[in-house]
């Protein structure tokens, strides 16, 4: 059955919110991937990570963002600590691997070692997109 229901407000009885936290608070994408594997562990929205050279990635998205104004979180590394991992570092670009501009189709990934001299794979990376 196909339809739109429009509501103002989402309650579950105890608790209440704004429908509109709903669509512009949730993530439009993410995804849980081992970079060692190349393996997507769990995602929403992402249709496929392209693995392009060590610490290099391009997420694809299953449906486009809105627009290119949406802001991507990460994280990324092992499962054991390392004394410099505080140093490691994980940038965002265009699908190009430009940072002139946000593509809506994809996100370019790279993870950094903490010296930042090269690129990293690691068993743990994790991007969010909201938009």
């Amino acid at each position: 059955m196909a339809g739109t229901l429009t509501i103002s407000t989402l309650s579950d009885g105890t608790n209440s919110t704004s429908a509109t936290n709903c669509i512009q608070g949730s993530a439009k994408a993410w995804v849980n991937y081992n970079a060692v594997t190349q393996t997507i562990l769990g995602s929403f929205n992402v249709s496929s990570m392209t693995y392009s050279a060590a610490g290099t990635y391009i997420m694809n998205f299953t449906t486009a963002m809105p627009n290119a104004n949406y802001v991507a979180v990460g994280a990324y590394g092992k499962f054991t600590p390392r004394a410099n991992d505080a140093n490691a570092s994980i940038q965002f670009k265009n699908a190009t691997g430009n940072s002139s501009g946000l593509s809506t189709t994809a996100l370019n990934i790279s993870t950094r070692t903490p010296s930042g001299n090269s690129g990293e794979d690691n068993p743990y990376l994790g991007v969010a997109v909201f938009s």
